[in-house]
């Protein structure tokens, strides 16, 4: 069984959301509620360092004292503790993650600085996506790890926006066109995962039969290119 190196974050066996909560209205509670609600065939491991229970699942102090080898750390604290919270990951094995935090690089040289250390600390042992972003749905393996309001229909465009706020857009709009989704990825500022990476995955996913992307950095143009080319000669890219 080769798992692609994205496996862990698109098709988890088990997802940790670190800062889930029991605030009504937050990121944390959202994202928890949507992976419980949505049986994408996993775990689920709420990790709070203050409650015994998250949405009355047993919820863990650490990513450490969870018993189980998680594939993906959704990762919704202050951005900050990102860091530390990236190294005990990495020292547990954990192979992917989804930072939905905002503060870094869009806030000036602190956040990048806290960018720079995640990408050091993550090295070649675990690939990420965000942050700053809305998570990640894939919605014919039932899976939703954001914090949008609902579940995308199942279809065969894959959806990848840098911006949340379009991911939101679309969304609602998909439910009233009755569109579905392959994939429906909020990409957020491309610490490490970017559009080739993503390209090249839902180039080979036979679900998938065309992509589309909202885009407002390039990132790496020459990785982009490359896929974008390769890719498209086997299916749509817009």
């Amino acid at each position: 069984d080769e798992r692609h190196p994205l496996d862990p974050i698109l098709k988890p066996r088990s997802v940790a959301v670190i800062g889930a909560t029991e605030k009504v209205g937050s990121v944390g509670r959202t994202i928890l509620h949507n992976l419980i609600s949505n049986p994408f065939g996993g775990t689920v491991y709420p990790v709070s360092p203050t409650r015994k229970s998250v949405l009355g699942i047993r919820a863990y102090k650490s990513i450490s004292d969870v018993p189980d080898v998680v594939d993906c750390a959704v990762i919704v604290t202050p951005a900050p503790s990102v860091p530390a919270i990236v190294r005990e990951c990495v020292e547990n094995g954990v192979k992917g993650a989804v930072i939905i935090s905002a503060g870094f690089k869009e806030t000036g040289p602190e956040g990048k600085a806290l960018e720079d250390e995640i990408l050091a600390i993550a090295g070649d042992k675990m690939r990420i996506i965000g942050p700053n972003c809305l998570g990640v749905m894939m919605p014919r393996g039932h899976y939703n790890a954001t914090f949008a309001g609902a579940t995308a229909n199942p279809g065969n465009v894959a959806f990848i926006s840098q911006s949340g706020a379009i991911c939101t857009s679309v969304l609602d709009w998909s439910f009233t066109e009755k569109v579905g989704f392959s994939a429906f990825i909020s990409i957020g500022s491309m610490l490490d995962v970017g559009w080739a990476d993503l390209i090249h995955y839902l180039g080979d996913d036979p679900n998938t039969q065309s992509i589309v992307i909202y885009m407002e950095s390039i990132g790496d143009a020459r990785a982009f290119l490359s896929a974008a080319r390769e890719v498209a000669r086997r299916k749509p890219i817009i």
